[in-house]
C-alpha cells in the first residue's frame, strides 16, 4: 500500500509540476504524465473534461460543448527528454458562429508547438540558420520555416500604423542572373517596412498603396538610386514628390566611379595593342577615395599615374571634384556649382563621363534635394549589406517568399513572439 501511495503522490506531483511549467489553470488540468525512457520522450496529457461550457473563440460568449478533437504540441524538453503536450481540445457550438475549436492557453491556433517552444525557436533563428536550428531542435526544415513564417505574420499583424517621414528605397540581389527584390526602409528607425519582388514600378507601388493619404503626405524625403521605375512610382503617389526625391552621394559616386572605370578599360585596351601596360593593375587606385589608399602606393604609383597625360587621369579628376560639391546649404549655390561641373564634364570629350554628366543633369533636382535636406540612403545601403549576410547565413533561399520572410524576421523590427509565451511562471529571456 505504501508503494501504491508513493506512486500516486509522485503522479500528483508530476501533474502539478507540469501544470506550473505550462502555466495552465481551470478549466484545464494535467491529467497524466507518461515517461518513455526508451523513446526519450515525455507525454503530458491535458484536458478540460469538467467544463460543460467554454468561451467561443470568435465572440468569447460561453457556449455548450459540442465534441472534442485530439491534438499534439511539441513543448520544451524536460531535461534530455523530448516533451509532447497531448490534449482533447473541445469544440463549442455557438448560436452565432457555429462550431469552433476553443483556444488553448499554451499555444496559438494553427501551430503544433507551444508558445514557449516557438519563443525559444525564434531566439535560435535570430542567431543561426534554419538548417542549424532544425538540427539543434530536432525538427524538420519545413517545421522551422513554418515557425519563422508565423512569427513574421504575427509581427506584421501587430505592427502599429507606420509613421514615416524619411524613407529609403533600394534593390538587393536575390540570386544570380539579375534577380532582385526591392526593400523600403524607415531611415529614422533603420527597419525594413516593405519588401517586394523585382525592381519595377509595381515593386514600390504596392508599398505606397498600403499607406493612407495622411501617411503619404507625412513623407518628407524619399532617398533612392536614379532608377526610373522608383521615381515614377513615387511621383504617382507621394504629394510634391519632386521636392522629396533625393539621390544621395553614394549613388552619384557609384555612377561616376563606373564612368571612370569605363574610361580606364577603354584606354587600357588601346595601350595593350601597342604593348603598353601602364594601366595594368590600377583599377582600384582610380576608384578608391585617396584617403583610403595605402600611403606608400598613393605617394608612388598613383602619383606617377595622375601626373601622366592619361584620359583616365582626367576622368578621375572630374570625379574627384564632384566629391566636394555636397557641402552647400543654399540650393542656389549648390545648383550653380553642379551646373558648372556638368559643363566641365561635357567638355571633357570622354564619352563615359559625358554620359554620366547627362544623367546627373537630368536628375539634378534630386541631387540638390539630397544636399539641402541632408538626405542619405546610408540606412538602406547598410540594410542591403545586412540582407546579404542573412542570405549567406542561409546559403541562399528556395524562393523569394522565404527570402522576404527572412528579411522581415531579421530586419523588420517586428514583435515576433507568440501571445502568452510569458504567461508561464518560468522565465524566458529574449536573446
Amino acid at each position: 500500500m505504501q508503494v501504491i501511495g508513493r506512486a500516486i503522490l509522485r503522479g500528483m506531483k508530476d501533474r502539478e509540476l507540469y501544470a506550473q511549467i505550462l502555466g495552465i489553470g481551470p478549466p484545464w488540468a494535467v491529467s497524466d504524465v507518461e515517461l518513455d525512457v526508451k523513446d526519450g520522450s515525455v507525454e503530458v496529457h491535458v484536458d478540460a473534461r469538467d467544463a460543460k461550457k467554454l468561451p467561443c473563440p470568435e465572440c468569447d460568449k460561453t457556449c455548450p460543448r459540442y465534441d472534442h478533437r485530439a491534438r499534439r504540441w511539441r513543448h520544451l524538453d524536460t531535461c534530455q527528454f523530448r516533451t509532447i503536450l497531448v490534449a482533447e481540445v473541445p469544440r463549442v457550438e455557438c448560436p452565432e458562429h457555429g462550431v469552433h475549436q476553443v483556444k488553448v492557453p499554451w499555444g496559438e491556433e494553427g501551430s503544433r508547438f507551444t508558445a514557449l517552444f516557438e519563443a525559444v525557436a525564434i531566439d535560435w533563428l535570430r542567431e543561426a540558420s534554419l538548417s542549424a536550428v532544425s538540427r539543434r531542435l530536432q525538427l524538420s526544415w519545413s517545421e522551422v520555416a513554418g515557425i519563422q513564417k508565423r512569427a513574421v505574420a504575427r509581427g506584421l499583424a501587430r505592427r502599429p500604423a507606420l509613421k514615416l517621414s524619411r524613407i529609403g528605397i533600394d534593390e538587393t540581389s536575390f540570386q544570380k542572373r539579375h534577380e532582385y527584390v526591392t526593400a523600403v526602409s524607415d531611415s529614422t528607425t533603420g527597419d525594413v517596412v516593405y519588401v517586394a519582388d523585382g525592381r519595377k514600378k509595381e515593386s514600390v507601388e504596392g508599398f505606397y498603396e498600403s499607406l493612407t493619404p495622411t501617411q503619404l503626405e507625412a513623407i518628407e524625403v524619399v532617398a533612392m538610386d536614379m532608377a526610373g521605375p522608383y521615381i515614377s512610382a513615387t511621383r504617382d503617389h507621394v504629394p510634391d514628390a519632386d521636392d522629396k526625391i533625393a539621390f544621395d552621394r553614394f549613388h552619384v559616386a557609384k555612377l561616376l566611379g563606373d564612368a571612370v572605370d569605363k574610361v580606364r578599360r577603354d584606354e587600357h585596351r588601346a595601350f595593350m595593342k601597342d604593348g603598353d601596360w601602364t594601366l595594368k593593375g590600377s583599377k582600384y587606385l582610380w576608384l578608391k577615395n585617396p584617403e583610403n589608399l595605402d600611403a606608400a602606393v598613393a605617394d608612388s604609383t598613383f602619383e606617377i599615374l595622375k601626373g601622366m597625360a592619361l584620359k583616365t587621369a582626367r576622368a578621375w579628376a572630374i570625379k574627384e571634384h564632384a566629391r566636394f560639391l555636397w557641402h552647400y546649404v543654399s540650393r542656389a549655390w549648390a545648383k550653380r556649382a553642379w551646373t558648372k561641373w556638368i559643363g566641365w564634364a561635357m567638355r571633357s570629350k570622354l564619352e563615359p563621363i559625358k554620359k554620366a554628366a547627362r544623367t546627373i543633369r537630368k536628375r539634378l533636382r534630386g541631387i540638390l534635394n539630397a544636399i539641402v535636406l541632408g538626405a542619405t540612403n546610408a540606412t538602406a545601403e547598410s540594410l542591403n549589406a545586412k540582407i546579404q549576410r542573412v542570405k549567406r547565413m542561409a546559403c541562399g533561399f528556395r524562393n523569394r517568399k522565404r527570402f522576404r520572410n527572412a528579411i522581415y524576421f531579421h530586419l523588420g523590427g517586428l514583435d515576433l513572439y507568440p501571445d502568452g509565451y510569458l504567461l508561464s511562471p518560468c522565465t524566458h529571456t529574449r536573446v
